[in-house]
């Protein structure tokens, strides 16, 4: 699919990928998350969030609070307040230390209580959306905050592309344990 370039698109892909990614957990047994995520074995696996994220808890509260920076930043930036999107000290280099941050803060958190949250957000970034015109969206520094790209490319990340990335983890880790 190619990256959306209207509103119409970012919120049809957001839905899809959504709704693939609960139907890959519901399709899933639940043994499969009994066990912890291992991907240590695979060289092709290096990035950090291979090794951060233990189990399907972890992904699911990453997408949610990826979620609550995105609806803090356009709240923020919309009301006259204007910040970054990665709260300080973090920045686009450092933001690994900030989701290492994120997935100790969730520690405790059950996949219950996870699997809400991320439903929540889910509709809350869909319903913010709609507040903006594509051009609002899609239009480079039509936003003095968002610096030299779109606000719809950040939602773009923040929701069809990272729930890709999470599906991707699933799957991989789906595979491990059904050897």
């Amino acid at each position: 699919m190619a990256r959306p370039s209207t509103k119409k698109e970012m919120i049809e892909a957001a839905n899809i990928n959504f709704t693939k990614l609960w139907q890959l957990i519901d399709s899933m047994p639940d043994e499969s998350f009994k066990k912890d995520f291992y991907f240590s074995n695979d060289p092709k696996k290096k990035e950090a969030h291979w090794k951060r994220d233990k189990n399907l808890r972890d992904v699911l509260v990453h997408l949610y609070e990826w979620h609550q920076l995105l609806l803090s930043w356009i709240k923020s930036n919309t009301a006259g307040k204007k910040r970054n999107f990665l709260p300080e000290p973090y920045t686009w280099k450092t933001y690994g230390e900030m989701n290492i941050e994120i997935w100790k803060k969730h520690q405790n958190t059950s996949l219950e209580k996870a699997k809400k949250l991320l439903n929540e957000s889910h509709a809350s970034v869909l319903e913010v959306i709609q507040a903006f015109s594509d051009e609002a969206l899609f239009t480079k520094q039509y936003f003095d905050w968002t610096g030299t790209t779109t606000l719809g490319s950040y939602c773009v990340s923040a929701m069809s592309s990272h729930y890709e990335w999470a599906i991707k983890k699933l799957r991989a880790h789906h595979k491990n344990v059904s050897r």
